[in-house]
């Protein structure tokens, strides 16, 4: 079957990033330059692109993820393309990743030319990272085939892609977008818009946390990371925030919010409403039945012996794993 053409609009970072990852996957990919060049300028860009794309999958290769031989063959399914060429280019996409900078003016030039050249069956959207998509959309002449499509850095490591649509995307264009990028390896999540998406607003927090505490001299930067790898990050790897909410009880969590919130005197510890209106209805998670999530028809013992199995395995990728002393 016939794969998707896919468009990555700028030649930066994450345009290259995603020109890797579907490149890899066997998708023919055009990486659009839209900025106005000399052909010395084009091809000098072209080559710093290309080389930087060849280096990660070199990279990559040596790391024991795919034989290098592979790597021309990848190579040869990206097609760098200059502005003067990118009209024809993106009337043949079927998929279009913005990745120009952060600036309002620059994305509504971006989406201005998309726009005018890409077809209306086209599935067109942009991966920034602080702009939603209510607003974007507005920049597009088919808003209901719009969304946001967030990736982290590096796009050809890190597995997830958070997809923001409007309130005007059709949804089958989202559950498109969701089955090709399972195709490549990858793991959306949806969200509706708004500001961080789920992890640049989680992570903001957890970051900021972690520079009071340098700054109020509770512990040293090493420290604080030994702690984060081995104990935060550790237990998040295996169960997600809000599944350890029902793990470990919503009540814990309720009076560690309010007892942090007390000591510190600071309301950046209290907990949302939702956590006392569960615990007012006995909704505290796994021990009653019913959290965030439900367990009530779940064989408890047979998730927690798959989750610390999970944690076993880690344990062991990490070469934490200990035999016993006899």
């Amino acid at each position: 079957m016939k794969k998707p053409v896919i468009s990555a609009v700028g030649a930066g970072r994450m345009g290259r990033g995603i020109a890797h990852v579907f490149a890899y996957a066997g998708y023919p990919v055009q990486l659009i330059d839209l900025k106005h060049r000399d052909q010395a300028a084009r091809d000098a860009l072209e080559q710093e692109a290309l080389g930087e794309i060849r280096e990660s999958l070199e990279m990559l290769s040596g790391l024991g993820l795919f034989d290098g031989a592979a790597i021309a063959t990848i190579l040869s399914r990206i097609t760098f393309v200059s502005r003067e060429d990118a009209p024809l280019a993106l009337a043949n996409t079927d998929i279009v990743f913005e990745g120009v900078p952060e600036v309002l003016e620059l994305k509504h030039e971006a989406f201005d030319f998309v726009s005018s050249h890409v077809s209306d069956k086209a599935i067109v959207t942009s991966t920034t990272s602080t702009i939603l998509a209510t607003t974007l959309s507005n920049m597009v002449t088919r808003p209901e085939r719009f969304l946001n499509a967030h990736w982290l850095n590096p796009a050809y490591i890190v597995p997830l892609v958070e997809l923001s649509p409007s309130d005007v995307t059709d949804p089958a264009c989202v559950e498109q977008l969701k089955t090709i990028l399972e195709d490549v390896g990858k793991v959306p999540v949806v969200c509706a818009p708004g500001p961080g998406y789920i992890v640049p607003r989680i992570q903001a927090l957890a970051m900021n946390e972690a520079a009071r505490i340098v700054e109020e001299g509770i512990a040293t930067p090493e420290d604080i990371d030994k702690a984060v790898k081995y104990g935060f990050g550790f237990r998040f790897a295996i169960l997600g925030l809000v599944e350890f909410i029902d793990w470990g009880g919503g009540d814990i969590l309720y009076y560690a919010s309010r007892y942090m919130t007390e000591a510190t005197g600071s309301s950046r510890f209290e907990s949302p409403a939702i956590v006392a209106e569960n615990m007012e209805a006995g909704r505290i998670g796994m021990k009653s039945g019913e959290g965030f999530y439900n367990f009530k028809d779940r064989d408890i013992p047979a998730y927690r012996r798959e989750t610390l199995g999970r944690f076993v395995d880690l344990l062991k990728h990490m070469d934490l794993a200990r035999p016993p002393v006899l």
